[in-house]
């Protein structure tokens, strides 16, 4: 097993007045030579967006784009004509493919929205765009793992253009759970949204991470009840 470890506190910072951003890897302006990208894994940024902000439409394309609201709410709008409102418990999918444009803002006037945005290379360029989203039961991942995106959509989850799997968990401190890989030679990416876990003799607290490659399946344990968000990705 092979590991790469990011602690939180090692994340680029970014802050515009509205946005207040932690990038894992190289965006925008942080500029990481040696955290450029995990496998397919592009971008995982924590996004905090202020009361009424957000970001104006701008454009993506082949690209997979899946947002997670952590706390408050976001409103999408795009140029497929989708309207909606993303509240926390819920994943946004965007497939960009040949091309679309979107705007995301904070839905509240009084409370800041905390999401992740993440972006996953395609395995096949160029496709019609789609947009996904739904709301996933956080009972359905009490001290097991919910599957939330997959290739093929099965159990309700998301389906993403490329061999890539999410997964969602809340582990009570004590406990353990074990995953396995879905693809032969995909590498997982293991971010922890709260609390404490042991995984592979490290020691992950919130907003740490860690991949793993070259193992069929590990397990992780939380020392404090924790969240944690597995991403499982080609390395290639």
């Amino acid at each position: 097993m092979q590991k790469t470890v990011h602690r939180a506190d090692s994340r680029g910072r970014a802050e515009h007045g509205w946005l207040h951003s932690r990038h894992t890897f190289s965006f925008a302006m942080y500029r990481n030579p040696e955290r450029m990208q995990f496998g397919k894994l592009r971008v995982l940024n924590d996004d905090v967006v202020d009361p009424g902000a957000g970001f104006d439409t701008h454009p993506h394309d082949n690209m997979e784009i899946i947002s997670v609201p952590l706390a408050g709410t976001l409103r999408h709008r795009d140029s497929m004509g989708n309207v909606h409102i993303i509240h926390a418990g819920e994943v946004q999918l965007m497939s960009a493919g040949t091309g679309i444009t979107h705007s995301e803002y904070n839905d509240s006037q009084t409370e800041a929205v905390n999401f992740l945005q993440i972006w996953v290379l395609p395995k096949r360029r160029d496709t019609a765009p789609r947009y996904e989203q739904r709301a996933f039961d956080p009972a359905a991942r009490q001290n097991r793992l919910q599957l939330v995106v997959s290739p093929d959509g099965r159990d309700g989850s998301l389906v993403i253009n490329q061999d890539a799997w999410f997964s969602l968990t809340s582990v009570d401190a004590g406990l353990a759970v074990e995953y396995a890989v879905q693809h032969p030679g995909n590498a997982v990416y293991l971010f922890v949204i709260s609390g404490e876990i042991s995984c592979a003799a490290e020691s992950l607290g919130e907003r740490d991470a860690m991949g793993v490659s070259g193992a069929d399946r590990f397990s992780l344990q939380a020392v404090r009840r924790a969240e944690v968000l597995l991403i499982e990705v080609p390395l290639d």
